[in-house]
């Protein structure tokens, strides 16, 4: 995937998940990031060509980020994710020196109540309009 933009994959049935890709979106305006809805079949290739030893159904439900460097879940896809948006974002990347465990604890929280928190979607909703370029497509 060395030629390949970041893949951002989010569950699309999470009302925060989606509001955050539109947050990020409007946030990325040379486009460095792609998106896909995380059980999709876009989603399926786009991490086996990133690392096809990866167990698909084994990765978190909540965000992963997709790049040269591989597969990236929980806080540190978050992290690197910021690192392909427009100033002041990039500089959260930082964070990433605090040890993982410590990160990815306060990650899990998050997750786990994010539907109680924000809401449930019944449905990945459509990509606004301008941003469908930005997501991969589910068709072979």
């Amino acid at each position: 995937m060395n030629e390949s933009p970041p893949v951002v994959l989010f569950d699309g049935d999470c009302s925060f998940c989606n509001a955050t890709v539109r947050w990020t979106v409007a946030r990325d305006p040379l486009a460095r990031l792609r998106f896909a809805p995380l059980r999709s079949a876009a989603a399926r290739r786009a991490v086996a060509a990133v690392d096809p030893h990866t167990d698909f159904e084994a990765l978190p439900d909540a965000l992963v980020l997709l790049d040269r460097d591989g597969v990236h879940t929980a806080s540190t896809a978050v992290l690197r994710m910021t690192r392909h948006l427009r100033f002041p974002y990039p500089a959260l990347s930082l964070a990433l020196i605090v040890p993982r465990a410590l990160r990815d604890a306060a990650y899990r929280v998050f997750a786990r109540n994010r539907y109680r928190w924000f809401g449930r979607n019944d449905e990945c909703p459509l990509p606004p309009p301008g941003f469908a370029s930005r997501f991969l497509e589910d068709d072979a």
